[in-house]
């Protein structure tokens, strides 16, 4: 079955940079967008960035545009994203996901959007 397993995840202070990783298996990794969502305590989930099944194309949530960094290595099946001049409002669990379509060209936002999730990794910043 597909399994997502997320990795990396730590403390930090405020302005410094994390990489976590998101390992996939059982699935046909490169023929799927994958997305990196966020959770905060006491909020919904949310959008934090997307990357298409080739690596070409991206997209961010506004909160971390020119921040934020996701990549994929196909070879590898796995996916990433570097998180530079973190802030504060950056501590969430984030969680990797599948988009549901193969081969889609659209990078979808919304987490009904995406069929399977890791279990998730604690980023927390401090000031």
């Amino acid at each position: 079955q597909v399994q997502l397993v997320e990795s990396g995840g730590g403390l930090v202070q405020a302005g410094g940079s994390l990489r976590v990783s998101c390992a996939a298996s059982g699935m046909t990794f490169s023929s799927y967008t994958m997305g990196w969502f966020r959770q905060a305590p006491g909020k919904e989930r949310e959008f934090v960035a997307a990357i298409n099944w080739s690596g070409r194309s991206t997209n961010y949530a506004d909160p971390v545009k020119d921040r934020f960094t996701i990549s994929r290595d196909n070879a590898k099946r796995t996916v990433y994203l570097q998180m530079n001049s973190l802030k504060r409002e950056d501590t969430a669990v984030y969680y990797c996901a599948t988009d549901r379509t193969f081969f889609s060209s659209v990078l979808r936002v919304g987490v009904s959007e995406y069929e399977y999730w890791g279990q998730g990794t604690q980023v927390t910043v401090s000031s």
